[in-house]
């Protein structure tokens, strides 16, 4: 026998089904219904799949299928005070990024088209229905912060770093023809998503249930797609210390104690070992005995210079996307954030 629903749950199957109902009598878009069936107050799970697959197969056909996919979505999610229905806006913006059609991706990218509100600020949701609902609305603000600065990384990667995109082949030529300076800026945009990573709630998974476990099953997986991303450019810039300046050194050194720093954090939220993490914390480490080495060796005092030169890593930090800054994407196509040689790699993919 299945348990006992709250009130708050049967409130908001009722709330569900006015919604629906009027969205019939008013003979709403089909996808106005399918963005509430996915996102309904009850059960306080994950989105049924079915619903998800459902609206990723809607944004397939053309930009003007995909465009009200997100209106929709965005409204719903600015709409609701209810930390289980934001949460699960959240997670269908989340599927959209891994496994939707690039067109729906890229209308999410550009939302809203004229600029305006950042819909994916939700620092202020609060949900004081129930103890659990006030639990869960951390995660609600911290998911559309993580998701926000996926984004934002995505924007300087020039693709979407947890989907399955054709732009993301042939990572290793593409690498190998950047400039230094794009380069550690792109590393340094991974490291920011990476730091958001470890902001998320502590010991919540109880008040959470399986919308939790959901949540952390994606940015795990997130996560270890951000590792392989980064190995690719500190292998190659392993292969560069030797030439990069002064200024470049400094500001490799300060990324690599900021990725460091977030060790302790990441093995509690991921205790499980793999070759690509603990290749990638080697890597860390030789790198940053390298360039101290490097210094040493050519007479170079990294406090010194830093405070003459007015600190390197800090007008770096002016110079890099910020995942604060607007999320306006050059509607998909991205080439703003790439070297001009990348499409005439790509061609050849």
């Amino acid at each position: 026998m299945g348990r006992m629903m709250s009130l708050r749950e049967v409130v908001g199957m009722i709330k569900d089904k006015a919604s629906l109902s009027k969205a019939a009598l008013l003979n709403a878009a089909p996808i106005r219904l399918a963005v509430l069936r996915a996102t309904s107050h009850s059960p306080p799970a994950a989105p049924d799949d079915r619903h998800v697959s459902a609206l990723l197969l809607s944004g397939e056909a053309s930009r003007s299928a995909a465009s009200p996919i997100i209106a929709a979505l965005m409204h719903r999610l600015r709409r609701t005070g209810n930390s289980v229905v934001a949460l699960k806006c959240l997670l269908v913006i989340h599927h959209i990024l891994r496994r939707g059609p690039f067109i729906l991706q890229d209308q999410l990218s550009v939302f809203p088209a004229a600029g305006g509100r950042n819909h994916l600020n939700l620092s202020d949701f609060r949900d004081a229905g129930s103890p659990a609902a006030w639990h869960l609305s951390s995660w609600v603000r911290w998911y559309a912060r993580f998701l926000e600065t996926l984004l934002s990384t995505s924007r300087v990667l020039g693709y979407f770093l947890c989907s399955s995109s054709s732009f993301k082949e042939n990572q290793q030529g593409r690498i190998s023809s950047f400039l230094n300076l794009d380069l550690i800026k792109e590393l340094d945009s991974l490291i920011v998503l990476i730091e958001e990573i470890c902001r998320a709630p502590d010991n919540l998974a109880a008040e959470g249930g399986e919308i939790v476990k959901e949540i952390t099953s994606l940015f795990i997986n997130d996560y270890l797609s951000s590792v392989n991303e980064l190995l690719l450019r500190l292998t190659e810039l392993s292969e560069r210390l030797d030439s990069l300046s002064f200024g470049d050194s400094v500001e490799l050194a300060c990324a690599l104690k900021r990725l460091q720093e977030c060790r302790e954090r990441l093995s509690v939220l991921y205790a499980v070992n793999k070759p690509s993490i603990e290749m990638m914390w080697g890597l860390v480490q030789e790198l940053k005995d390298r360039i101290g080495m490097l210094n040493r060796e050519g007479g170079k005092l990294l406090t010194w210079r830093t405070r003459e030169t007015g600190s390197e890593s800090a007008r770096f930090e002016h110079r890099v996307f910020k995942g604060t800054d607007s999320l306006n994407f050059q509607s998909g196509r991205f080439s703003v954030n790439i070297v001009p040689s990348f499409w005439a790699l790509d061609k050849s993919i």
